[in-house]
């Protein structure tokens, strides 16, 4: 177990960069409840289809397989260089998975969570702007014991990479692989967007994802979430998917390594997965975190207030 000392200096590192922290199971002193805080804050071929199983109720976009242009020139050292990849044919879920479809699988299984298992979860406290391993903090209770039920419309978030390999694979799904989300996210084409809605996080004042404004200690909320939001809120991409951009980042199979021909020098760790989408929260790249080539990265255990996933499978 590492000391509390190193601990602390992760969380202080993660919280001045806008990365997330890895999990922990040391435990942390439980912090003012965030409800509290906020109360104080300052103001080309597609084809929608049915899955086959009604356990999970959630739809899916059908992807013709193809090949296009991963990644983006102008975007941040890990997304380069442009490369061309593959896809196969595949389905994946038009929405990310919710606080809803995770409690039938929670109730059919039994399954406990990694957070629920560490007895805490990471949370970023607004109040001592500081990442938290935040004791009582798990799907069910984002803010720990004394705070608000999750929403059933909302997406699930404080689950690991782990979790959502259980839940998938429980559907009979998987998670997508990286190319393929950000294949879905570009809506099947060589698009040249930046978000997978177009060139522009607003537009007089529309916002078109659940994304940061303002600066870590005032926040804005000028799309009207501070956290996050029911899934859709912002409306579909021209394949018809929705939250491919901000609410929550969502984990792909993929081990988090560097691009082919990348000079960026990046260890790959099997342990060390990849995420897409960017989310609610503050992050150090900004706008870059929601683009269609944005990708992070935490570890398999990691679970977050500001994470989740979608499922795919093979299209047959």
């Amino acid at each position: 177990m590492k000391k509390l000392l190193s601990l602390s200096i992760i969380i202080l590192l993660f919280s001045c960069t806008g990365k997330q922290p890895q999990q922990n199971k040391q435990k942390i002193k439980q912090v003012k409840s965030v409800d509290e805080t906020v109360a104080n804050l300052p103001g080309e071929s597609l084809q929608t289809v049915k899955k086959p199983s009604l356990i999970s109720n959630n739809e899916m976009v059908f992807f013709e397989g193809g090949t296009f242009l991963m990644g983006s020139e102008n975007g941040l050292p890990q997304e380069q260089p442009v490369h061309k990849v593959t896809v196969n044919s595949f389905k994946i879920d038009k929405s990310p998975v919710t606080v809803a479809q995770f409690r039938i699988f929670v109730e059919t299984t039994n399954y406990k969570t990694e957070a629920e298992k560490y007895g805490d979860s990471g949370v970023f406290n607004m109040e001592t702007q500081n990442w938290e391993l935040l004791p009582g903090a798990f799907w069910r209770k984002p803010f720990g014991a004394d705070g608000s039920d999750a929403e059933d419309n909302h997406p699930v978030i404080h689950v690991s990479w782990n979790d959502a390999v259980q839940y998938a694979s429980w559907a009979g799904k998987r998670l997508p692989t990286e190319a393929e989300w950000e294949f879905a996210a570009r809506s099947g084409k060589n698009s040249g967007n930046k978000f997978s809605w177009g060139n522009e996080v607003s537009v007089d004042g529309k916002y078109f994802a659940n994304t940061w404004q303002g600066e870590m200690a005032t926040p804005e909320i000028k799309d009207g979430y501070l956290f996050t939001c029911p899934i859709g809120t912002f409306g579909e991409n021209e394949a018809g998917l929705t939250d491919m951009g901000g609410n929550v980042w969502q984990w792909c199979a993929d081990n988090y390594k560097a691009y082919p021909g990348s000079t960026v020098a990046i260890r790959e760790d099997p342990k060390i997965k990849v995420i897409r989408s960017g989310s609610f929260f503050f992050d150090q790249y900004g706008e870059d975190s929601y683009s269609v080539s944005g990708r992070s990265m935490n570890s398999n255990e990691t679970s977050l207030f500001n994470t989740g996933f979608r499922c795919a499978m093979d299209a047959k």
